[in-house]
């Protein structure tokens, strides 16, 4: 699902924040998650670590069967390419990955060739 996102789905974003530099990944994952809070950082329950999250608009509402606001949730799992340069992702990128640099509120963040193929560094590495 979270591949598969649209800027309707983030209409109440408000904030990104950043607990790592984005500036140093070539991409990070999105998915949205099911948190208690329109604000503050979630709770995490995946593999790897959290690298950012969206805080939401104090109009946002909540779901009314669950109580649960839609946030987006930026993270890297162990084997990312940040993490494991030589593994499966040494070239091409899981399907929801995106380029932070393009991550801002209300907009879904994109696809660029260095999210997909990594730093021209990694790239010409890999060439090698």
């Amino acid at each position: 699902m979270s591949s598969l996102l649209t800027d309707s789905d983030l209409a109440d974003e408000e904030n990104v924040v950043w607990l790592e530099d984005p500036e140093r990944l070539d991409y990070v994952r999105q998915a949205l998650d099911k948190t208690p809070r329109r604000r503050n950082k979630p709770r995490y329950a995946r593999d790897g670590r959290m690298i950012g999250y969206v805080e939401l608009g104090g109009a946002a509402e909540a779901d009314p069967d669950s109580g649960l606001y839609r946030r987006r949730v930026f993270f890297l799992l162990p084997h990312d390419r940040d993490s494991d340069p030589d593994g499966v992702y040494r070239q091409g990128a899981p399907g929801e990955a995106i380029d932070p640099r393009t991550i801002q509120p209300n907009h879904v963040g994109e696809k660029t060739p260095r999210s997909q193929q990594g730093t021209t560094t990694a790239i010409a590495a890999a060439g090698s």
